[in-house]
């Protein structure tokens, strides 16, 4: 099969990579545009971008470029709205990490964690002008563990993903379109401003955000801190790994000696 794949992010490149090994013929690639990376701001290419290099295949940058006729295209988490010159030129299926209807948008999974959810699942839909609203061809339920990262149900979705993806292109008539039902939700695009810990929340709650994001933003004895990793035990948040502003990641019981037995002040 002819395929043109759209997509930007690290979880997408062992989707697109199980497309490649199954011998389907990649006519292009579509990926976001080059962006400045660390503290040089160096033009640093997506990682789909990167992958795409490395396999010779023909990329591109500007959705603008589109002039493709494929057998399909498959869309995971690209960034780019679609036009009708792309949507018309070939049946268009994205994989979406949510039980659509719950969850359209930007951020799924985060979404998912930061709510505290313990299941969600992996959707192959089809795509259309109105933002993940198209019939589903596949649906699979997966569990997110208490203490399950972005990363770490990223790469469950990644294997779901490329093993319905694989199996969908082997025989797209056998999967029947089914309408979206249900109560519809959407997400939101998380900002910096999303990590500060606010500490009247609880334990349960500020671990969510801080599996979900990466990181939750604090104070601590005066000194800006990120706290990395967290655990709820017994209802109570037990701290792991933290950084302080300018430094390394360090485990908390080393934080904690660097205090020389001063009082442990949290968000002052």
């Amino acid at each position: 099969m002819k395929l043109v794949l759209m997509g930007t992010n690290d979880f997408v490149v062992p989707i697109f990579d199980a497309v490649r090994t199954a011998g389907h013929e990649i006519v292009a690639v579509f990926t976001r545009a080059p962006k400045p990376v660390g503290r040089k701001q160096v033009l640093t290419p997506s990682p789909v971008h990167q992958w795409a290099d490395a396999h010779g295949l023909n990329v591109h940058t500007n959705i603008g470029e589109y002039n493709y006729n494929p057998d399909m295209i498959v869309v995971v988490s690209y960034g780019v709205i679609l036009r009708d010159n792309v949507l018309k030129s070939a049946p268009c299926v994205n994989i979406h990490p949510s039980s659509l209807p719950q969850y359209r948008g930007p951020s799924p999974i985060r979404t998912a964690i930061f709510n505290g959810d313990a299941s969600s699942a992996v959707c192959l839909m089809q795509v259309t002008a109105e933002m993940d609203a198209g019939d589903v061809y596949m649906r699979r339920a997966f569990d997110i563990g208490e203490n399950d990262t972005n990363a770490d149900v990223e790469r469950r979705v990644s294997e779901i993903g490329a093993e319905m993806l694989i199996e969908y292109l082997s025989r797209p008539g056998d999967f029947p379109p089914v309408p979206q039902s249900g109560d519809v939700t959407f997400t939101r695009k998380f900002a910096g401003a999303d990590e500060i810990i606010d500490w009247t929340r609880s334990a349960r709650d500020i671990h969510n955000q801080v599996r979900a994001l990466g990181a939750g933003r604090t104070k601590i004895n005066g000194m800006d801190v990120k706290i990395l990793q967290t655990r709820v035990h017994d209802g109570k948040l037990d701290i792991l790994t933290i950084q302080p502003a300018g430094k390394k990641p360090m485990d908390w019981k080393s934080f904690v000696n660097g205090q020389r037995g001063a009082d442990i002040k949290i968000g002052e």
